[in-house]
């Protein structure tokens, strides 16, 4: 009931500066973020990958206005590309990438995204690593997934995500599948209409199945991304059933959320990839955490009322 709530707060400037200013904000936001630059996040790539773990790294931020903006998203990239190369550890370590950073919106946006991403995507490559496309509101897709197959004619590691609240998803699971695509399976964070999204969560847990199964008994390689106990055990069985082997799969959950889940998946010889955001344009982010998960929201307010 609360979530289409938090995810209208995430779009308040209002909402926005009270929750900025509230002094026990930033150690609940650490908990989901760790770090604002490359520097700070050093420690904990190094950490998780030597914990055998894997990761795809977000440069936070979203809703930019400027071309200039949009270049400086790009440039927050490469500069982490060249830390991971420093690191040696591009192998480990991939990019998740929302388009919106890259100047979508904008004016000639589509081709403005095209253009500040595909580098990213070649400097990805070239220290033998490679990118995911966030998927953001549906209104986005259409452009996200025609970039998607622009840079995989090049790229064909090239990721993208779908999201199973979506009526779509289904049509894009099966076309993706079918030509080889990696590809992010995620329930939803953003706020759909009725038109065209699930609105339950059992029947969003439905649809999720559903999407999961084509992935599974298609040609690409699936990424699951989610956190309930149930879902990843489907995921086993169906890629039991399916006849994968474990590196033929991963799951990916978010940092700071079922650490030990995480561990449990690595040991017993999983792909784990743990989604690692930073920067300092957390909100839109962090807003959307809250929403996906009641037991995040109670974190946060738990913490609130007890630091006072």
């Amino acid at each position: 009931m609360l979530g289409p709530v938090i995810l209208a707060a995430s779009r308040s400037d209002r909402m926005r500066r009270l929750i900025s200013a509230a002094p026990v904000t930033k150690q609940v936001v650490d908990r989901f973020i760790p770090g604002e630059t490359v520097g700070d996040i050093v420690p904990i790539i190094k950490d998780l990958t030597a914990k055998g773990l894997e990761l795809t790294m977000d440069v936070v931020g979203e809703d930019i206005t400027t071309p200039e903006q949009a270049t400086a998203a790009r440039d927050a990239y490469l500069e982490l590309i060249d830390q991971l190369k420093d690191l040696g550890l591009g192998e480990r370590v991939e990019m998740s990438v929302k388009l919106s950073m890259f100047g979508q919106a904008l004016e000639d946006g589509h081709e403005l995204a095209l253009a500040n991403v595909r580098p990213v995507v070649e400097a990805a490559a070239a220290i033998g690593t490679t990118v995911t496309l966030d998927a953001e509101d549906h209104t986005t897709l259409d452009s996200m997934f025609a970039i998607h197959d622009e840079l995989r004619k090049d790229f064909p590691q090239t990721g993208c995500v779908i999201q199973a609240y979506l009526f779509r998803t289904e049509a894009d699971a099966r076309r993706l599948a079918a030509n080889g695509s990696r590809v992010r399976i995620v329930k939803g964070a953003y706020k759909e209409p009725a038109e065209v999204a699930y609105q339950q969560k059992p029947e969003i847990d439905k649809a999720y199945v559903r999407v999961l199964k084509i992935l599974m008994e298609g040609e690409g390689y699936p990424m699951i991304g989610s956190h309930d106990p149930r879902l990843i055990s489907i995921t086993q069985e169906l890629a039991r059933r399916a006849g994968r082997k474990l590196d033929e799969y991963e799951f990916q959950m978010l940092y700071g959320i079922r650490s030990d889940e995480h561990l449990r998946l690595a040991a017993e010889g999983h792909r784990m990839r743990v989604y690692t955001a930073y920067g300092t344009d957390w909100y839109g982010y962090f807003m959307r955490r809250l929403a996906e998960k009641p037991a995040n929201l109670q974190f946060f307010l738990r913490s609130m009322v007890s630091k006072g």
